[in-house]
């Protein structure tokens, strides 16, 4: 089983895991993921392949601890193993000499577009990254970002550091200023259809990486379909980048929220599990 060589939190239930596989390591590109699992009882989930090291054999995941499964991720610590490594999956990023590209991460969207932005400074383009958080303990990978950027801007939603507002207020001031001919844009839905609209009088190309509901990553149980231009998409085969411009982002929220209120009963459920564990070992210890 996959052993986790490293890990560390990067924010608050924001957690960087460095995993040894070295075939994922190996042959991964930007843009793809992996789904794993953590044991036999385990729900399978998707997360973005952050970096890796081929010659350590590692792979780099970024997780938030929003559900039950990241929850349990994020307990874990280096030396402990995961059941299932899966990848790597989805199509890469489309990766050109655009000139000047800007690369958008909201939260720990960042995560997911720090691959992106490194593989298109290696194409020759000037690059350019927009880092969002809702305060500055939720801004992540600014120092990895600067060091291949061009130039790097930071927006906070409470102006706790950086620029105070949105990642939209800061794109829609560089568009004033420079011509912008690529933006890449990861992060919560509604901020990636507010990117889209920023762009899309512009005319200017406009790419988001979706992460619907997905469980076998084949394109076979129909959970990550999507709409995009007007047709039905599978997000882990057909994706997970899409044209921003032509994706029904509605849709796709509504589909998101579809297993929110069992989400939210698992989540409890397993506070109270994990509450129950730690008074138990602790009136052992106290025995």
């Amino acid at each position: 089983m996959p052993q986790i060589v490293s890990a560390k939190f990067l924010a608050p239930n924001i957690k960087r895991f460095d995993i040894y596989s070295p075939k994922i390591a190996q042959k991964r590109k930007a843009g793809q993921f992996v789904i794993i699992r953590i044991d036999d009882s385990g729900e399978r989930i998707p997360l973005t392949i952050a970096d890796s090291d081929s010659k350590n054999g590692t792979i780099t995941i970024i997780v938030q601890g929003v559900g039950r499964t990241t929850m349990e991720l994020n307990m874990l610590e280096a030396g402990d193993t995961i059941l299932d490594v899966v990848g790597p999956l989805g199509k890469p990023s489309e990766i050109e000499h655009f000139g000047t590209a800007v690369s958008i991460g909201g939260g720990v969207g960042t995560a997911i577009a720090f691959p992106t932005a490194v593989a298109l400074k290696e194409a020759g383009n000037h690059t350019m990254s927009i880092i969002g958080g809702r305060t500055k303990e939720f801004v992540i990978l600014e120092d990895e970002m600067r060091k291949v950027c061009d130039e790097v801007y930071v927006t906070t939603d409470d102006g706790s550091y950086g620029k105070k507002g949105f990642v939209t207020d800061q794109l829609n001031e560089l568009i004033h200023k420079k011509k912008i001919d690529f933006v890449l844009a990861i992060g919560p839905i509604p901020m990636m259809k507010a990117v889209a609209e920023v762009t899309r009088d512009k005319n200017i190309r406009t790419v988001v990486s979706l992460n619907p509901v997905m469980v076998d990553g084949t394109g076979m149980c129909g959970g990550c379909r999507a709409t995009v231009d007007n047709k039905t998409v599978f997000v882990c085969v057909d994706g997970p980048e899409f044209d921003a411009h032509k994706v029904d982002f509605e849709t796709l929220e509504r589909r998101n929220r579809t297993y929110r209120k069992d989400e939210i009963v698992g989540i409890e459920k397993f506070k109270c599990e994990s509450e129950k564990a730690f008074l138990t070992e602790l009136d052992f210890g106290l025995s």
